[in-house]
């Protein structure tokens, strides 16, 4: 499996790469986004959401709802699920905010999709962000997907 490592010097540059990957991702994906309080995940699918919906819509944290749901968004019309896992208790909560519908045609942008143990999707995107010692707004950007991960990212300008 190949990773594609990016360097996010500033939120700003998290969301332009935010923006690119909501050109590339459909109905069907899955987007796990790894990483600590703070690095950057909610910023990144925050963007995500805005470039899918054409939008400064206001995109709220789902950390209390749990999940955001936008309707028919982008240009396959998928509907997009922004799920924050932080405050699950146990891999089975996670089927009762609906996130089966999510796998199955819309597209899943998961914060904490460690919280879902075995219900996370092999077939998916990672996205781990780290903190980068000694520069204070700036973060590290792992991709990691399957061949058709690669492919698309590839094709995108990520290689």
């Amino acid at each position: 499996e190949s990773v594609t490592v990016l360097d996010l010097p500033d939120e700003q540059a998290t969301r332009a790469i935010a923006s690119r990957l909501a050109d590339e991702v459909r109905g069907g994906d899955v987007l796990a986004l790894w990483g600590g309080l703070g690095v950057g995940k909610t910023v990144f699918a925050r963007a995500l959401v805005q470039a899918r919906t054409g939008a400064e819509i206001e995109v709220p944290s789902p950390t209390f709802t749990l999940v955001q749901i936008y309707e028919g968004v982008g240009p396959d019309a998928a509907d997009l699920f922004h799920f924050d896992l932080y405050r699950i208790d146990a891999p089975e909560d996670a089927l009762e905010l609906g996130i089966e519908d999510a796998f199955a045609g819309g597209i899943a942008v998961i914060e904490w999709p460690d919280r879902l143990g075995p219900f996370l999707p092999a077939k998916r995107l990672d996205l781990v962000f780290a903190d980068v010692p000694g520069r204070a707004n700036a973060r590290e950007l792992r991709l990691s997907g399957d061949a058709s991960w690669r492919r698309r990212l590839a094709g995108a300008g990520f290689a």
